[in-house]
């Protein structure tokens, strides 16, 4: 196969395998898994650049801050995404730069922390809709909205939650960084958590914002401003399910853009689940005419060198 530029978006939650056991090494265990097949990629001569999600991290340093709160400041959100960058950065670094070792691969392995621009008219400022941090009983949530101007809403009957804006990426600011780096052969982990949301102003200054960009949406982007041949999406599953988990459940091995449009209409994909990952694969796919792929990270591989995942066509 002809060397390549993918793209590989993975899950935070892909680096918890088990919701009781969430320590750093646990952690490290499972981006080494993922780097293992990741590795299989670079061995074969394609260029990789790697995001990854961080929900379930931030809302760790969230939860530390509850309870640190009447000794320590508060961290606003946007410094939140970037230690994330860092921190999970640094643990598939490790990995990749470990199981290079092992397969004999001379590559080097770099983390950008990526700040992402938004817009401060984003209609999501003004109905932040996107749950993060941990539950908190109806007066702890009232209080915060009248101290701190937190947004809080009761969820599903299991307790309220912060919300937060989650506007749409539109552009990588660190993008020329990113794209000389693999140019230059490195593998490349970069828009992590969606990215840092920051504002450009008139002057051409930046400046932070409290909200969370999807992960998949911002992988997307950058996917087609490096000009990505491929654009993976690693999840859960191994493909993509039309009626999931029911009885007449059924795997999708290759679809257009117009039928997944189709699917998306009728209602297939969970909206905080499946569904804004075939969004940012449909859009990938018809902004460039490239393929995009959703799979899970033992069969990305498997996927492009036979009949793995579920590859999505223009």
């Amino acid at each position: 196969m002809d060397s390549k530029l993918i793209v590989i978006a993975i899950g935070g939650n892909s680096l918890i395998e088990d919701p009781k056991h969430v320590t750093v090494t646990a952690q490290y265990e499972a981006a080494r898994k993922t780097a293992e097949h990741i590795a299989k990629l670079v061995k074969d001569g394609h260029r990789v650049v790697i995001a990854h999600g961080n929900g379930p991290q931030v809302g760790f340093i969230l939860l530390r801050a509850e309870h640190s709160k009447d000794i320590l400041h508060s961290v606003p959100l946007d410094s939140c995404v970037a230690d994330t960058q860092g921190a999970i950065g640094y643990q598939l670094q490790m990995a990749l730069d470990n199981e290079f070792t092992k397969a004999g691969i001379k590559n080097k392995v770099a983390t950008i922390v990526t700040q992402v621009e938004v817009a401060d008219n984003d209609p999501s400022f003004q109905n932040p809709t996107k749950p993060i941090g941990s539950f908190m009983e109806e007066a702890d949530a009232k209080d915060r909205m009248a101290t701190k101007g937190w947004k809080c809403i009761e969820d599903s009957g299991r307790g309220w939650r912060r919300v937060v804006a989650s506007p749409k990426p539109l552009a990588i600011v660190e993008l020329d960084t990113i794209k000389t780096l693999g140019d230059n052969g490195l593998t490349v982990i970069a828009a992590g958590g969606g990215g840092i949301p920051v504002v450009r102003d008139a002057n051409g200054m930046l400046s932070g914002r409290e909200a969370v960009i999807d992960k998949d949406l911002a992988a997307a982007l950058m996917a087609k401003q490096l000009g990505a041949d491929l654009f993976v999406i690693s999840t859960a599953v191994e493909k993509v399910c039309l009626n999931f988990g029911k009885p007449n459940q059924k795997t999708l091995d290759t679809i257009t853009t117009k039928e997944a449009k189709e699917y998306m209409a009728e209602g297939h994909f969970a909206p905080g689940s499946m569904l804004p990952k075939v969004q940012a694969v449909v859009d990938f796919v018809e902004s460039t005419g490239n393929m995009g792929l959703i799979t899970d990270p033992s069969n990305i591989y498997g996927a492009l060198h036979g009949d793995k995942g579920t590859k999505i066509i223009k």
